[in-house]
């Protein structure tokens, strides 16, 4: 029986049952499309990235000795379209069963469930071997409870899969270091060259340019720096391990305007396209914890792993209990535009200039920069989420809509009401100074919340709350900044309201 198997561009695990045997029988196929790189606005290194690691994974498994048929992006026989394409090489091939893995992404689920319902030969779907968990295993952990909480979750998995754990307790005496993650850094930790793979991708870029592709951001190197292969993520794992765990709890939060990185591991985007499971890099940094105990505090090793086991196999349960309605949720009614500078990071508030500008410059950005920075932003100047979703899965590398869109408008934009966040992750500009350098070289005073030169997140966070006083004042983890809003003086509030509007309504010119 001849079978046709489709792999997707975030399915190239190299480790998948389906390549431990070769079978002339069967026939792979992968395809870049105008289907995947039309349907939002995404970094040009997001579209680099992504073809050349599905190019490089189409050559490996040729050489495993296993049929593969590719179709570029300008290929004559490609249409464009994943189905049309399928229906295609069925036809060419005189194919009778066609199979394929769960897709992460609620679109392409639906697509494919659509085409195998109307294909009158076999088909069959399996999974992706990849998470620890299965899409409904996040549903069914929280059947019948009250709230989806991550840290519930989080040590339900610690137990199970026995990760950091001695007789049954967890590791160190503590479940979370969260606590100790909190650190700002101002140099006095060196922090390690980083580690740039230098992946030639002119045929890739020649190829998009040809095809005309509508991209943003910017390629200076002509050089993709991420892992594309399963070998050079191991590497990436290995260098994050010997250069960077030993700092990476301490720092995590922290922002700085010299550094891009910091200590963090640069393994999203090789995980999310599957090229190395959170299985590998869980044990990995397991291991080496073990056996450097010594140098290598449980903060550092607890705050790594929490982000895998806990927030990544969470947030992708998340979207898929919540979909398809979660795409549309707007609890908060938010609908301004999103402000222009987050296309081209032209803004005097320095914290967004240097977080947006390394966003367009490495596709990249970590996780306090998206949430405390652009997602902040985007929340306090009440921004429709529907843009601020568009935003974000265009504009990093790693941004597969499983991982992005629950972090976006459930964590970061609250659109969700509360399923995912507790609270809305809003703040001032203290917050932004408690963790990063930003504030000293800005424009705008932190300190100042009305007048030209007054920080905009001040007078945003206080008419933010103000705002959604009837929706978020119940809320038991805004009492206090409720009852500080409740002592400040009519007179001032009204300023900072007033301020507040017109940041708003004239966002360019911040």
């Amino acid at each position: 029986m001849k079978t046709l198997r489709l792999l997707l561009g975030d399915q190239l695990n190299i480790k998948h049952p389906w390549f431990k045997e070769t079978n002339d029988d069967v026939i792979y196929c992968l395809f870049e499309m105008r289907q995947e790189t039309d349907y939002v606005l995404h970094h040009i290194q997001k579209v680099i990235g992504f073809f050349a690691a599905m190019r490089q994974f189409a050559e490996d498994i040729k050489t495993k000795g296993h049929n593969v048929v590719y179709y570029m992006i300008n290929d004559k026989e490609n249409t464009q379209e994943l189905t049309k394409n399928l229906n295609q090489l069925i036809q060419k091939h005189n194919i009778q069963h066609f199979e394929y893995q769960y897709p992460d992404e609620y679109r392409l689920d639906k697509q494919l469930k659509d085409f195998c319902k109307e294909l009158d030969i076999e088909s069959r779907v399996i999974s992706s071997h990849h998470f620890y968990t299965e899409r409904d295993d996040v549903k069914n952990f929280f059947e019948g409870k009250k709230q989806y909480l991550m840290e519930t979750f989080y040590r339900d998995m610690r137990i199970n899969h026995d990760i950091l754990m001695q007789n049954g307790q967890p590791e160190g005496g503590k479940w979370n270091y969260d606590k100790n993650n909190r650190n700002k850094w101002n140099g006095d930790v060196t922090i390690p060259a980083y580690k740039y793979f230098k992946n030639n991708v002119d045929e890739v870029v020649k190829d998009i340019e040809k095809a005309k592709i509508k991209t943003f951001g910017n390629f200076a190197t002509k050089t993709f720096a991420y892992p594309i292969t399963r070998k050079q993520s191991l590497e990436q794992l290995k260098f994050f391990c010997e250069e960077l765990l030993q700092h990476f709890g301490d720092y995590q939060d922290a922002m700085h305007t010299d550094e891009a990185y910091l200590f963090h591991s640069r393994l999203s985007f090789a995980m999310n396209l599957k090229l190395i499971s959170p299985k590998d890099v869980v044990k990995t940094v397991e291991n080496y914890y073990s056996s450097h105990h010594k140098s290598v505090d449980i903060s550092q090793v607890e705050g790594f792993i929490r982000q895998i086991i806990g927030w990544r196999e969470y947030m992708r349960g998340m979207y898929w209990a919540l979909m398809p309605k979660f795409k549309k949720d707007n609890a908060l009614k938010h609908k301004n535009k999103l402000a222009s500078f987050y296309w081209d990071a032209d803004t005097k508030m320095n914290c967004l200039k240097h977080s947006i500008q390394n966003s367009l410059d490495n596709g990249y950005a970590h996780h306090i920069q998206r949430l405390m920075i652009t997602g902040n932003y985007a929340l306090l100047t009440q921004t429709d989420p529907d843009e601020v979703d568009d935003w974000y899965l265009g504009i990093y590398v790693d941004a597969v809509e499983w991982v992005q869109l629950p972090n976006t408008r459930g964590m970061s934009q609250f659109a969700d009401g509360g399923k995912i966040a507790t609270k809305p992750y809003v703040s001032s500009g203290s917050y932004i100074n408690k963790m990063s350098n930003y504030c000293g070289s800005c424009y705008y005073s932190k300190t100042k919340k009305t007048g030209d030169k007054a920080c905009p997140f001040n007078s945003l966070y206080w008419n933010f709350l103000d705002d959604h006083r009837k929706t978020l004042s119940d809320n038991h983890r805004m009492t206090m900044m409720y009852s500080l809003l409740d002592k400040m003086k009519p007179k001032d509030l009204e300023a900072l309201k007033e301020k507040a509007q017109h940041i708003i309504e004239h966002q360019s010119s911040y």
